[in-house]
């Protein structure tokens, strides 16, 4: 199967899946569901994705931290916080639906490891990563720290309806990024 095929393919699951996902909890949705929606035989599925929770990870790699990639690399954080954002508002039933995920396949979990991933290969790619005089920053620390930091803020979006636009978030984001702890208690 060529390459665009099966990225035709994943992206009309993918689709399927987001549909019924805005229409009953995640957690009630089966593969058969998923695949007659789409129109491909079950077995199509489980030649592109384990469950629907690989498949949901996929919709948060392809369509949400992907594009971002470029960003990140070139320097544009900020541009790339507000394509975040946006992305998660343009489908915003479907995330706040997949954000009620709890346990082992909560949508945390599956949002941080993408977010982490995305940060450790960036800091790969790039071999700027200069190790400080504490060899616990490591590359991985600081990628879980940036994803647990950016899942919080996610989450308490999501579950405040998202009540500020995106532009908004990412200044939230950089305030308690740029500030220290010290910082914030100071009023400053």
């Amino acid at each position: 199967m060529s390459g665009q095929n099966r990225t035709n393919i994943d992206r009309l699951l993918a689709e399927s899946f987001k549909e019924l996902a805005c229409q009953r909890p995640i957690e009630k949705i089966t593969i058969k569901e998923i695949t007659d929606r789409a129109g491909v035989i079950r077995p199509t599925f489980y030649n592109h994705f384990q469950d629907k929770y690989e498949l949901l990870e996929w919709i948060i790699m392809e369509e949400v931290l992907t594009p971002i990639k470029p960003l990140i690399s070139a320097g544009l954080v900020d541009e790339a916080l507000l394509l975040i954002f946006t992305a998660i508002r343009q489908e915003a039933e479907f995330y706040k639906r997949a954000s009620s995920l709890e346990g082992q396949n909560s949508f945390e979990r599956i949002a941080r490891d993408c977010i982490r991933r995305i940060l450790l290969e960036i800091m790969e790619n790039h071999a700027v990563f200069h190790a400080p005089k504490n060899s616990w920053i490591t590359p991985e620390h600081i990628a879980e720290y940036y994803a647990q930091s950016m899942c919080y803020l996610v989450m308490t979006w999501l579950k405040s309806n998202m009540a500020v636009t995106p532009q908004e978030m990412v200044e939230v984001y950089n305030y308690i990024i740029k500030h220290s702890m010290k910082e914030v208690l100071e009023g400053k």
